[in-house]
């Protein structure tokens, strides 16, 4: 970093730690934030530090917000007996992306993960459970990612939400649409084997 201006070396710096940035793109960042009109520049710095400042967990979902409890949560139109798991908030973006869904959502923020020291203390499972007392939940959708930690929260869940007579699903797994089978990898072709359905 010698080449660079200090206060430019510390914004490349500060850039390589946010996800999928690395040295590289982190470089080309800067010196397009350096070379910005000052009231953009301005504009993008206060931006962060309003995101970072007033986004909050929701009381209910614990997905990030704004307002307490969030929008999904309060929505009149939402079907409060079904409930959908995800690992993280991106997820529910994702998921309300397909405006398939007419639930409402449970952010766990993370998953468990004994390799990286992560267990179930560790995710938002004492809130799902607080919000499983009232009887209200009729079905648990699980849409945690179908890698080794998403399955072992996933597994973990349902061995504490079936005792309380609740519905337990899983998202299905499998072949992408478009997908030609030649190129799919084994553990997909399976799951798409298990998911299958009649037609």
């Amino acid at each position: 970093m010698a080449t660079f201006a200090r206060p430019i070396a510390r914004l490349i710096e500060e850039l390589t730690k946010l996800p999928g940035i690395g040295p590289k793109t982190a470089q080309r960042l800067a010196l397009h934030i350096v070379t910005l009109p000052r009231e953009e520049a301005h504009a993008l710095a206060g931006a962060i530090v309003e995101a970072r400042e007033k986004t909050i967990q929701c009381s209910v979902c614990c997905n990030l917000t704004d307002v307490d409890p969030c929008r999904i949560c309060t929505h009149e139109s939402r079907d409060r007996s079904l409930l959908c798991v995800v690992e993280d908030p991106k997820d529910v973006i994702a998921l309300e992306r397909t405006r398939e869904f007419k639930g409402v959502y449970h952010v766990l923020h993370g998953a468990i993960s004994p390799m990286e020291g992560i267990g179930p203390q560790d995710l938002r499972i004492q809130e799902l459970l607080q919000r499983l007392q009232g009887g209200e939940v009729k079905e648990i959708v699980l849409a945690t990612d179908p890698n080794p930690e998403g399955e072992a929260t996933a597994m973990y869940l349902a061995r504490l939400i079936k005792p309380l007579g609740i519905r337990v699903t899983r998202m299905a797994h499998g072949m992408p649409v478009g997908g030609d089978l030649e190129y799919i990898d084994e553990v997909t072709l399976t799951k798409a084997l298990e998911g299958r359905r009649e037609m």
